[in-house]
C-alpha cells in the first residue's frame, strides 16, 4: 500500500472534529492529547496543501433543540457541539483555509447522512488520510464507512486522539487490523512528498 500512496494523486486529508468541545481544557468531551495533535496535523496539512491535495474538515453540529443527537446521549456523553455555542468552533490553530472543504455532520461518521462520498467521488479520491478526534468514536466510525465504500484508509498515529488513552489505543488496533493502515506521520509525509 505504501507504494500506492506515494504514486497516488487521489488522496484527501480529513480533519475530523477538531472543535473546542473536544479540544479545549475542561471541554465537555475533552480528548486526552487532543491539544498535542494540533502541531502534527498542521505539518500534515502543510504537505497536503503543498501537493494540492484536498483538505476536508468535518464539524459535528447539533441543533439547540437536541432533536438530532440520536442515540449519542444514551450513554455517558454530555451535550456537546451545539449550534451557536463556542464549543462548535474549529480550534483557531487549525482554522480552515481558502479552498478547504467543510462537511457538517450530525452523527459520528463523516459519511452518514452527509455528501462526503459525493464530494470524494467528484474529486476522484480513492485514499483518505484521517486525522482528528476522537480516535475511538468519529475517526473510527469514519474509517469503517470509508473502508466499506472501498476507500483506502491511512491514519497517522500522531494526528489522532481518543476519549481516553485506553480507548485511543484500542481504536488504533482495530483500525489497523481491518480498516486501514496506522503509520507514523513522518512515513506518511515522506510518501506524500514523492
Amino acid at each position: 500500500m505504501e507504494n500506492n500512496i506515494a504514486k497516488s494523486k487521489k488522496i484527501a486529508v480529513l480533519v475530523i472534529d477538531m472543535q473546542r468541545d473536544f479540544i479545549d481544557k475542561g471541554a465537555p468531551i475533552e480528548c486526552p492529547g487532543g491539544r498535542d495533535i494540533i502541531v502534527p496535523i498542521q505539518r500534515l496539512l502543510a504537505v497536503a496543501r503543498q501537493r494540492n491535495l484536498p483538505v476536508i474538515y468535518t464539524q459535528e453540529a447539533h441543533r439547540s433543540q437536541g432533536v438530532d443527537f440520536g442515540r449519542e446521549l444514551d450513554g455517558e456523553e454530555p451535550v456537546h457541539c451545539v449550534e451557536g455555542t463556542p464549543g462548535i468552533e474549529i480550534v483557531p490553530d487549525l482554522a480552515r483555509q481558502q479552498g478547504d472543504f467543510l462537511i457538517v455532520k450530525r452523527r459520528y461518521s463523516a459519511f452518514f447522512a452527509t455528501d462526503l462520498d459525493l464530494l470524494l467521488r467528484g474529486l476522484n479520491i480513492d485514499t483518505l488520510v484521517l486525522s482528528g478526534v476522537a480516535t475511538d468514536v468519529c475517526v473510527r466510525a469514519t474509517a469503517q464507512d470509508a473502508q466499506q465504500l472501498n476507500y483506502k484508509v491511512i491514519v497517522p498515529d500522531e494526528c489522532v486522539a481518543g476519549t481516553s488513552v485506553e480507548q485511543h489505543g484500542a481504536a488504533l488496533k482495530n483500525i489497523s487490523y481491518i480498516l486501514g493502515k496506522v503509520l507514523p506521520l513522518d512515513e506518511i509525509i515522506s510518501m506524500l512528498k514523492k
